[in-house]
Parts: C-alpha cells; sequence; structure tokens
C-alpha cells in the first residue's frame, strides 16, 4: 500500500503544475493601478503614466499616456510569466484590435514600489530595449513609481 501511495504521489508531482494566468501574476506583482515617474505631475513623454486595470475576468489592458499632445498606447496583456521574485515577462498585444496591431514581449523589474521596462521586442522585430536601455538612444527606461 505504501508503495502505492508513493508512485501515485511521484506521478502527480511530475504533472506540470497549471500556469498562472496574466490576472494572477499581475496581481502577483501588486501591478494594478496608475505608474509614473512622478505621480504629482500631469503625464508627458519624460513622465509616462501607466495604469494596468482587469476590466473583466481574464481581460488585462495596460494604458500608457505621454500626455494630451499624444495618443494613448493601448496593450492587451495575453500572457504573463514570472522569472524570479522581482521579474516578469509579459506577452502583449500593441494597439489590439487596430491595423498594424503588434504582438511584443516586454520583461518587467518590480521592486520597492517601482517598475522599469528592462526588455521590449516585437514579434518578428529587432530588440528595442536591452538591460533597461532603449536601443539606438542609450537612454535608459524610467523608473515608475506606483501612484496611490
Amino acid at each position: 500500500m505504501r508503495r502505492l501511495v508513493a508512485m501515485a504521489l511521484a506521478w502527480l508531482g511530475a504533472m506540470p503544475a497549471a500556469a498562472a494566468s496574466a490576472e494572477d501574476v499581475m496581481r502577483e506583482f501588486h501591478l494594478f493601478g496608475t505608474w509614473a515617474v512622478d505621480c504629482s505631475k500631469p503625464a508627458s513623454p519624460a513622465n509616462p503614466h501607466v495604469s494596468d486595470a482587469n476590466p473583466s475576468p481574464g481581460l488585462v489592458l495596460e494604458d500608457q499616456d505621454l500626455g494630451p499632445e499624444r495618443v494613448v498606447n493601448r496593450y492587451t496583456i495575453v500572457g504573463a510569466t514570472r522569472l524570479s521574485d522581482t521579474r516578469l515577462s509579459l506577452d502583449v498585444i500593441f494597439r489590439p484590435g487596430e491595423a498594424g496591431a503588434q504582438r511584443q514581449r516586454l520583461e518587467l523589474v518590480v521592486r520597492d514600489g517601482t517598475r522599469r521596462t528592462v526588455f521590449n521586442q516585437p514579434e518578428g522585430g529587432p530588440v528595442r530595449v536591452r538591460n533597461g536601455r532603449v536601443i539606438g538612444f542609450g537612454t535608459k527606461t524610467p523608473v515608475l513609481t506606483k501612484c496611490r
């Protein structure tokens, strides 16, 4: 009997764990809400306001507001994977439902109430952000703080 129990437990342990949903991973990293370089100042290219929302079960949206002169960038987050205690990977669709919608992979570092994009690459395209630096410009991606 013990052998049968041990075999059953070994078999159950070999089964892959159910993958966490994008919603679960986003919640685990406390990403829902609004983030900015300076929450007290309006959105601008130097002070992006990034808002993550879960308006209905299974739907995770991110809006990046760069100010009144710019169109808000919308992303649908279709997958999220925890890479470490402070890092996650997001599979997103940029401008979902629009002509030119584009799948992308992002990686974020989230710690101490801040978040930062450290990697971005469109599907089939060149890397745009690597190691927290925008390729071609060499500038660092902004560190955003969660707004209260």
